[in-house]
C-alpha cells in the first residue's frame, strides 16, 4: 500500500513534532507527501498550514512568526492561523481578499506533541489515561526519521516470533524461540492484543526494574491505534508498569516520522530516565536495522502470494485486513507501486 495514494489516511491524526520545537520559529514537515509549515501562537497553541505562500510559492517555513501570525520570508505577506492573508506591505490599504489564502489543516497539542490531521478525522486523539495519573511519569525517548512504513513498524511491535532473533542480544530468549500465545480484543478501529512472554533480564534493566534474576516475564497489553501507532503496556511481576507509545506519521510511502515516550509508575530515584533511554533505544535499533531492509510497499491482501504468513503473523495480518476494509468503507483501492 502507498500511503501518499489513500486520501482517507488523511484523515487520522498523527503526532509530527514536539511542541518545544516550535519555541524558536516556524518548522517544516512533511505529512503524507503534504508539506506542511509548523508554528505557535502566543498562548503556545499550535499550527498548520501548507508550506506555500500564495504570491510566489516560497515556503513559509523560512519565514517568521509576528504574534499571531506567520510571515512569509519573501515578501513578507502574512497569515493568519486560518491561511488566510491579512497584511501585503506593498499595498497596506489592500482589504483582506478570501482568495488570498494557503491551505490550513487541523492541529492539536497533546502529549508534549504538535498532531495533525489533514482532513476531517475519523477518531479522536488516542487517549491515555496515564498521562493524567501523578503515579506515572512520562519519558520522552525518540523523535527520528525511519526508512520504513507505518505498517511494517505496527506489525513488527506486535509480532511474538522476532524476539529469539532480532532482540537476542537485549531481551530475547534465544533457545526459547517458540512465539508466546495470544489473544486479540476487538477494539472499533483498532485492537488490543494480550499476551506474556518470558524475557532475559540483562544487567541495565535489573537496575530498571528492580529484578535481579536472570529472567523475568512481561505481560503485555498492546494496543493498535488505526492506521500506524501504538501502546505497549507492560507489567512485570514486582507491579512496574513500563508503558511505551510509539507513534509514526507517514512523511511519503518510505519513510516514517517516529516517536516514542514512555509511562512509568516508579520515580527517577528508582531508575534514571537515561538508563531508561538507553535499553528501549537498544531494542528499537534493533528492531529499525531489520525494519528498514524490508520492502516498503506491503501487500494488503493477505493471500496474493507476495509474503507468506505464519499462525504468529496474526496482529499484522489483522491490521492489513482492518486497513482493506477501510478503505473498501471509502470507495478507495489499495494503490501500489509499479512492475
Amino acid at each position: 500500500m502507498l500511503v501518499t495514494r489513500q486520501p482517507v489516511l488523511r484523515r487520522f491524526w498523527y503526532p509530527v513534532m514536539p511542541l518545544d520545537h516550535l519555541i524558536d520559529g516556524p518548522k517544516p514537515f512533511t505529512l503524507l507527501g503534504e508539506p506542511i509549515v509548523l508554528w505557535r501562537l502566543p498562548d503556545g497553541t499550535p499550527v498548520a498550514l501548507q508550506d506555500r505562500c500564495c504570491h510566489r510559492t516560497a515556503k513559509l517555513s523560512c519565514g517568521w512568526v509576528d504574534g499571531e501570525r506567520i510571515v512569509c520570508g519573501y515578501h513578507g505577506w502574512a497569515y493568519d492561523r486560518a491561511g488566510q492573508v491579512v497584511a501585503i506591505p506593498q499595498q497596506p490599504e489592500r482589504q483582506p481578499d478570501a482568495r488570498l489564502r494557503t491551505p490550513g489543516y487541523r492541529a492539536e497539542a497533546r502529549y508534549g506533541y504538535v498532531w495533525v490531521a489533514l482532513d476531517e478525522p475519523l477518531e479522536d486523539i488516542p487517549d491515555l489515561p496515564e498521562s493524567r495519573n501523578p503515579a506515572f511519569r512520562t519519558i520522552h525517548e525518540f523523535y527520528e526519521v525511519w526508512e520504513a512504513p507505518g505498517l511494517r513498524i505496527m506489525e513488527n511491535s506486535f509480532d511474538n516470533a522476532h524476539f529469539s532473533y532480532v532482540h537476542r542480544a537485549s531481551f530475547g530468549v534465544q533457545e526459547n524461540p517458540e512465539p508466546a500465545p495470544l489473544e486479540i480484543v476487538d477494539e472499533g478501529l483498532g485492537f488490543t492484543m494480550v499476551t506474556e512472554v518470558p524475557v532475559k533480564n540483562p544487567d541495565l534493566q535489573k537496575q530498571n526494574l528492580g529484578i535481579q534474576s536472570d529472567y523475568t516475564v512481561r505481560r503485555y497489553r498492546k494496543t493498535y491505534w488505526m492506521p500506524f501507532s501504538r501502546k505497549m503496556h507492560v507489567t512485570y511481576p514486582n507491579g512496574l508498569i513500563h508503558i511505551i507509545v510509539t507513534c509514526t506519521a507517514p512523511i511519503d510511502d518510505r519513510r516514517s516520522q517516529v516517536i516514542q515516550f514512555a509511562l512509568r509508575n516508579d520515580t527517577e530515584a528508582d531508575a534514571p530516565a537515561e538508563q531508561v533511554i538507553a535499553f528501549d533505544r537498544q531494542v528499537t535499533n534493533e528492531d529499525r536495522a531489520i525494519l528498514e531492509i524490508c520492502e516498503h510497499d506491503v501487500p494488503l491482501a493477505t493471500a496474493s502470494g507476495e509474503e507468506y504468513h505464519m499462525p504468529s503473523d496474526r496482529p499484522g495480518l489483522e491490521m492489513r485486513k482492518r486497513l482493506a476494509r477501510l478503505l473498501a468503507e471509502h470507495g478507495e483501492t489499495e494503490a501500489r507501486a509499479a512492475g
